[in-house]
């Protein structure tokens, strides 16, 4: 089964986020601990500039998603803490292009006056249900005789 993503009635729809996300039993759980604009080499990736920042700490989360088979739909939550003053409009357009809008995660955002590393302005951490690969191709993601999946 995969996550389910819950949206009631008496709740807001946006097409930015789900407003709950049910994990089945069986997923293992991928905590991605807060990543920073900085790439493989510990380069920082656009200071000063919060949509260039954005983007490379969610290209370094979907790195974890990766690391492990997943990929940006087993997203089920996503944090971002970003500095007060920036722009949230331009994090969230940074952000939403490396989201699979078919299944959004719940997402928490924090406004605080600084973050640990000196010259970031947006963290983001965040929270992947992984399906087993042998359940790939009931869930769609494989092929039946693809021979990965036994």
């Amino acid at each position: 089964m995969a996550v389910q993503r819950i949206n009631p009635e008496a709740c807001e729809r946006s097409p930015y986020y789900s407003q709950a996300s049910l994990v089945p039993a069986g997923a293992s759980m991928l905590y991605i601990g807060g990543q920073n604009a900085i790439d493989a080499t510990g380069a920082w990736i656009g200071l000063g500039d919060e949509a260039a920042q954005t983007s490379q700490a969610m290209k370094n989360v979907l790195a974890c998603l990766e690391a492990v088979g997943a990929r940006a739909a087993d997203l089920v939550s996503l944090t971002i803490t970003t500095v007060d003053g920036v722009d949230l409009a331009l994090c969230q357009r940074a952000a939403s292009g490396y989201l699979d809008l078919k299944s959004l995660p719940v997402i928490n955002v924090s406004i605080v006056e600084q973050l640990a590393r000196k010259g970031a302005l947006v963290e983001i951490s965040a929270v992947a249900a992984v399906i087993d690969a042998s359940d790939a191709a009931w869930l769609g993601r494989g092929e039946a005789e693809d021979p990965a999946w036994f």
